[in-house]
């Protein structure tokens, strides 16, 4: 028997491997739209029985008793269980648009996004970004507290004509529109050093508060250029995006030539700092207010990839916010670009 070459029969193991994982990943998404479709069905006849022979709460009770009885150690058939299977069926019995959409995630997942969102879209934005990035449910629970979806159709940057096709939508989910600092303590009158030096002392909050992915680089950060020094206030890495993430804090309102300071800072970071395998260095400056009309120009002709935030001591979303949300067509509008590669992976399985 010739002997094997090791390179081709690496190449060989690591091919069998992939077929086994994607062969067991299919195998657990069939169950698991098993799984969503019985739980499904049993809702809807709970709903169905109590409108014909207007039974009460007490059917519940009773129809967890008897499964329990009957399939003993098989979780699932609890009473509030069974609650949240009537609740999944009446949420989504008249959306024929979120119906197979369901079944591409976790019950328990499910039950987080239909029990914490009660508005369709925004149902249909965590389904589809649980489904395009694979969140757990520790992550989803945390987008959903932290307004993601909110943040996401507020968010001011250029992203769309600064970063490649493959990485947009996932750059514009990493990027918040407010920043909540909330775990600060600072006085009533601080400094930007002041509000650095709390961040950093503060690592795990504030990396928490980023979001999943982010890893802490180096504060003021320095960057020598023509025998200037230079120095970027934090620097992070995306593990997701593969790119360093600058960041400058200002503690008063955004100015236009923020931007163009951190386009020199991208622009040398891509030069001198990044990696070869690694995208271009993206930029996040987040001040303490801004006028969106001037971040819009401010943003319309930079070449470099930079997102315009906010950061707060309190916890709940402006109620100035809320009057600036799209409308209802033009959030539909936006999700269905945000997740249109989804939409037709899905309809292939």
């Amino acid at each position: 028997m010739k002997e094997l070459d090791n390179l081709e029969f690496k190449e060989f193991v690591k091919d069998i491997k992939t077929r086994i994982l994607s062969s067991q990943y299919e195998a657990l998404k069939a169950v698991n739209k098993e799984l969503i479709s019985l739980y499904w069905g049993i809702g809807e006849s709970i709903v169905q029985k109590q409108e014909v022979y207007g039974w009460g709460k007490s059917i519940v009770k009773s129809l967890s008793d008897e499964l329990r009885k009957e399939f003993v150690g098989m979780k699932g058939f609890s009473v509030q269980n069974l609650w949240n299977m009537r609740q999944f069926y009446l949420e989504y019995a008249d959306n024929e648009k979120l119906q197979p959409l369901v079944g591409e995630i976790s019950w328990t997942k499910n039950v987080v996004i239909f029990q914490k969102c009660k508005d369709n879209l925004e149902r249909e934005f965590y389904i589809k970004t649980t489904i395009k990035f694979g969140m757990t449910k520790d992550v989803l629970i945390n987008h959903i507290e932290n307004q993601s979806y909110e943040k996401y159709l507020l968010n001011q940057t250029n992203f769309d004509k600064t970063i490649i096709e493959k990485y947009k939508h996932q750059a514009k989910l990493a990027v918040k529109d407010e920043y909540n600092f909330d775990f600060l303590e600072l006085g009533d009158d601080y400094s930007e050093r002041d509000l650095e030096i709390g961040l950093i002392n503060k690592i795990r909050e504030f990396l928490a508060q980023m979001g999943t992915d982010f890893t802490f680089i180096a504060n003021q950060y320095k960057l020598e250029i023509d025998d200037e020094e230079y120095f970027i206030d934090l620097l992070l890495y995306h593990r997701g995006l593969k790119s360093l993430i600058a960041i400058e804090l200002k503690i008063g309102k955004f100015k236009p030539e923020y931007a163009g300071k951190m386009n020199f800072y991208l622009s040398a970071l891509n030069d001198t700092v990044k990696l070869k395998d690694e995208n271009p260095s993206i930029g996040i400056i987040i001040c303490k207010e801004k006028k969106r009309t001037t971040v819009e120009y401010a943003l319309k002709d930079s070449s470099q990839p930079i997102g315009i935030a906010t950061y707060k001591t309190t916890e709940t979303l402006p109620s100035s916010y809320k009057n600036l949300l799209p409308t209802a067509q033009e959030i539909e509008y936006n999700l269905n670009r945000l997740f249109e590669n989804e939409l037709l992976k899905s309809s292939d399985d």
